[in-house]
């Protein structure tokens, strides 16, 4: 039997603007040239991607849903009752554009769907920005904006859902 609370982090992969993929690691740990910038134990790993036409109303819904997505049991073994403020955990947030590829042609991917430059980083940002104000700012942490990293994981799971806002609303 599953024990009713169980100590993992949920991955969030988010892209158009969020799109999110929950795994249960139990640990992560970001890396910029082979130095620690972050590091967070139960919680939430948000992989986060910016398509042209995202909005700040888009940001701001999907920041809110992250932060309140029940993902977590409860103490009495109600599945999916808690979420990471319930169970007062941290969020990192990670930019990955590469999750708006396209491999619908050839073999290489096409990263045209990805929002890029100011117009992207002025987006994420303000997304961990609502995510800190949303929560508890000092477990919101921040990879690095369009630096290669190196993210280690601890998966124990996985469990995997996708979450977007856009033209076509939240999933």
């Amino acid at each position: 039997m599953v024990n009713a609370v169980r100590d993992r982090i949920e991955l969030l992969e988010v892209g158009q603007f969020l799109q999110v993929e929950h795994n249960s690691p139990t640990s992560v740990n970001c890396l910029f040239d082979k130095q620690l910038i972050s590091s967070i134990g139960k919680g939430v790993l948000v992989f986060a991607a910016v398509a042209p036409g995202d909005t700040e109303k888009d940001v701001k819904t999907l920041a809110s849903k992250v932060l309140k997505m029940r993902l977590w049991d409860d103490e009495a073994g109600g599945r999916w009752k808690q979420n990471v403020q319930d169970i007062k955990g941290e969020v990192l947030c990670v930019s990955q554009f590469t999750l708006l590829a396209s491999t619908k042609k050839g073999s290489k991917p096409d990263f045209h769907g990805a929002l890029g430059g100011d117009q992207a980083k002025e987006l994420y940002q303000l997304f961990v920005s609502k995510v800190q104000q949303g929560y508890v700012a000092e477990r919101v942490k921040d990879g690095v904006f369009r630096a290669m990293m190196e993210v280690a994981l601890v998966n124990d799971g996985p469990v995997t859902l996708e979450m977007s806002a856009g033209p076509s609303g939240p999933k």
